[in-house]
């Protein structure tokens, strides 16, 4: 029985790295001898990797640009490549090859096993700093400890998807998407494979330390309801200490006429239950900002007419 797969590779100026992409995913796709096709999901690229990918989709049969009208951030693109891809099995993997292509053929052996998500997981990372090594592995072992949902340790989008499970995720239409907690909420039979992930290809990282907080962040209030808890924890902490310092403050004021004179005490405790309300309504408005996101009803992402995909007609 033959399969098709289908690889996505989210684009955002990769132009250096194209060429190279489709080398390596190319000697290793043809060693399945199976019909394949690479999706290329431009997001609105300002170096040329927009003509670049046309024009390799004019000499490879196999590539299928889908080109966005602007940028709309790497998730969506990701989430483009999954509404656009016709294969029984679907690989999302980045084009700066620190994700390596020949591990695709270990994803697919264990695809073929019975397992419906096959995600990499990485065991070292070259090529990056003390700092992002360390933020990263702190974001996602606080992911995995405060969301609903057991979202592997240590992964990222690099990963292969049955089409079960592309087709539920297809229905999933969430502006602020992270894609790896939506794949662990499907369920099904899943399975992890290590790998070292290298240095990138070329290029600069687009995963910068502020696209990774905003990335954390919608994790964290897609798949928890922590931080609203935290807060009324918060809440309680600082009404108790209240209720638990007015008979201190009562005998300490009849012991002594010098106690708590002037206003520093009360403005450092105004300060502080000021401050802790702030942050309580800063965590109510980014639960509040994606309802209202959600609720406006705009698509994920608009793409250019003359590069939709081929083959496949997609509102």
């Amino acid at each position: 029985m033959k399969y098709k797969y289908s690889i996505i590779a989210p684009i955002y100026n990769e132009i250096d790295n194209l060429q190279e992409l489709i080398r390596r995913l190319t000697e290793v796709m043809d060693t399945t001898d199976e019909k394949w096709e690479l999706v290329l999901v431009d997001d609105g690229s300002t170096d040329g990797s927009t003509g670049q990918i046309r024009k390799l989709a004019l000499e490879h049969d196999f590539v299928h640009p889908v080109i966005f009208a602007r940028n709309f951030g790497h998730q969506i693109a990701v989430t483009a490549g999954l509404d656009y891809a016709q294969g029984e099995a679907v690989v999302i993997i980045d084009a700066d090859l620190q994700d390596p292509p020949e591990l695709i053929l270990d994803m697919i052996d264990k695809w073929k096993e019975g397992y419906q998500v096959v995600y990499a997981v990485r065991t070292e990372r070259e090529g990056e700093s003390w700092f992002k090594k360390t933020t990263a592995a702190l974001f996602y072992r606080v992911i995995f400890k405060i969301t609903d949902v057991d979202i592997p340790l240590d992964t990222g989008d690099f990963r292969l998807l049955d089409r079960k499970i592309v087709d539920v995720m297809g229905t999933m239409r969430e502006r602020h998407r992270f894609l790896r907690g939506m794949a662990a909420w499907v369920g099904y039979r899943q399975i992890g494979v290590p790998y070292k992930r290298s240095a990138r290809y070329a290029g600069e990282t687009k995963y910068p330390l502020n696209k990774m907080i905003k990335l954390a962040l919608t994790a964290i209030t897609s798949f928890s309801y922590f931080p609203l808890q935290l807060a009324t924890y918060v809440g309680f902490v600082c009404a108790g200490i209240s209720i638990l310092s007015i008979p201190v403050v009562i005998i300490l004021r009849a012991v002594s006429e010098q106690v708590f004179l002037g206003q520093a005490s009360t403005l450092i405790a105004v300060l502080f239950l000021g401050g802790v309300q702030l942050i309580c309504l800063g965590i109510l408005g980014e639960y509040i900002g994606r309802i209202y996101d959600e609720a406006k009803g705009r698509p994920l992402y608009i793409v250019n007419d003359q590069d939709l995909h081929k083959g496949k007609d997609h509102k």
